[in-house]
């Protein structure tokens, strides 16, 4: 595959969309990037989209792309470099107020799936060691997935203005989110949730029967799996209590203006106040020749884990996430050690250097860290030089994939992984938007 489906086979199309594609790459200077934007971009919508309505009600449902199943996070990152155009396509808008119905419907059927089917079925995973259910895909408890759906309805809030799906089902929804973050901060106990799975893979099922290492309550919120799928190692995942912090912010916001509910506001800000001073307690701590940087990791009794992965939420994409200032001292002393051959999971190879994850075992780099390595920087010559490993590492597919060896792109994980490709699409438009002179450029 080194091109777009063709225009009968594509499952959504959006004309203002259509028309951006054609002006970036007709502006980009080097035909082989431009070749790659015009096949990322729109991959998501191509590829990924069933969209109906229910009663004059749109519904959207997100492929993952290879995997048959829709991810909470996944498919808000999917969409969301679509968002800008949401006021110049009907049906677009339409589109996006379908999944943040989709999304309300899942958090309901339960706020502890990360993943969920189309429609009833039984899941490859309906043996795990958890309370299954039919709409269920995977219920690994990772933070981020709600906070995800929370940035997707915040942000086409702010940008239309529109409250229409913001209805008693959402309410019912965020309001179980927040529940769910006090459950896991496990003050009263390890709460409803345990996971496990009869697997030799030993990041895919939960150690202490179930309920993950142990933790010292400390107001930080328990996070089982990572945004890998992967188990966590301490329980307190600091780039997704981050994540939860923004979020509650947005969350408290929106029930101020929306619904003039002072009350329910000052408990999400609250909460926020409560992790986000947590945070600097317990996460942030001087390592080998670095000053203060953040832990990937922590679990409340001193102990901190020191590394970062490609997915996001990632130490590296907190200034993207909105959770803190890119020129904040500790974030850029923390991006120093996650870029260098100190985090275990930074990889250099013959081809390019990058952030990896246990998820794909050593030696491969994900796509995805190197574009969040672009967006967070504006240092002109790092940009460059990402850009230059993006082009080098595509295996003449003109598509991102999950993860690739570091000395042979060739070798790569995930053929159809349309995550990556949105995310390449926003970081083009960014650049378009913010420093063209970039895009004049042969790489």
């Amino acid at each position: 595959m080194n091109s777009r489906p063709a225009l009968k086979e594509r499952k959504f199309i959006s004309k203002p969309i259509e028309e951006k594609i054609k002006e970036v790459s007709d502006f980009i200077a080097d035909k082989e990037l431009a070749k790659i934007f015009s096949n990322c971009f729109p991959n998501t919508l191509d590829t990924s989209v069933i969209f109906t309505f229910n009663d004059g009600i749109p519904d959207t449902y997100i492929l993952a792309g290879d995997i048959d199943a829709m991810w909470l996070r996944d498919s808000t990152a999917q969409i969301w470099p679509y968002l800008e155009f949401v006021n110049e396509d009907d049906n677009l808008k339409l589109l996006i107020m379908g999944l943040i119905n989709r999304q309300t419907k899942c958090v309901l059927i339960d706020p502890y799936a990360n993943a969920f089917n189309y429609d009833k079925k039984k899941s490859m995973w309906s043996n795990d060691l958890t309370e299954m259910k039919p709409e269920l895909h995977e219920r690994k408890w990772e933070l981020d997935s709600l906070c995800y759906t929370i940035r997707l309805a915040y942000k086409f809030w702010k940008l239309t203005g529109d409250t229409s799906c913001f209805n008693n089902e959402w309410i019912s929804a965020t309001k179980l989110i927040y529940n769910t973050f006090i459950e896991q901060q496990r003050k009263y106990g390890c709460g409803s949730y345990k996971f496990g799975r009869v697997t030799a893979w030993s990041t895919d099922t939960v150690p202490g029967n179930g309920y993950g290492n142990p933790i010292k309550p400390n107001g930080l919120i328990v996070s089982i799996f990572r945004p890998s799928d992967d188990a966590t190692i301490f329980p307190f995942l600091i780039p997704s209590n981050f994540f939860a912090v923004i979020s509650l912010k947005q969350l408290s916001e929106m029930y101020l203006k929306i619904y003039n509910d002072f009350e329910f506001s000052e408990k999400c800000i609250s909460l926020a106040n409560e992790i986000e001073k947590a945070i600097y307690e317990h996460a942030v701590s001087s390592h080998l020749n670095y000053h203060k940087i953040f832990a990937y990791e922590v679990d409340g009794f001193g102990n901190k884990l020191f590394m970062d992965d490609a997915n996001i939420p990632s130490l590296l994409s907190l200034p993207y996430l909105g959770c803190l200032n890119k020129d904040d001292e500790i974030y850029q002393e923390t991006r120093k050690f996650i870029l260098s051959d100190n985090n275990p999971y930074f990889f250099r190879g013959k081809f390019a250097e990058g952030i990896g994850s246990p998820h794909t075992l050593l030696n491969n780099i994900w796509h995805l860290s190197i574009i969040m390595r672009i967006i967070t920087t504006d240092n002109e010559d790092e940009i460059i030089n990402n850009i230059r490993f993006l082009k080098n590492t595509h295996a003449d597919t003109y598509f991102m994939h999950e993860s690739f060896n570091k000395d042979n792109p060739y070798d790569y994980t995930r053929s159809w992984f349309p995550w990556p490709n949105s995310l390449f699409g926003e970081m083009i438009l960014k650049l378009y938007n913010e420093k063209p002179d970039i895009l004049k450029r042969i790489f």
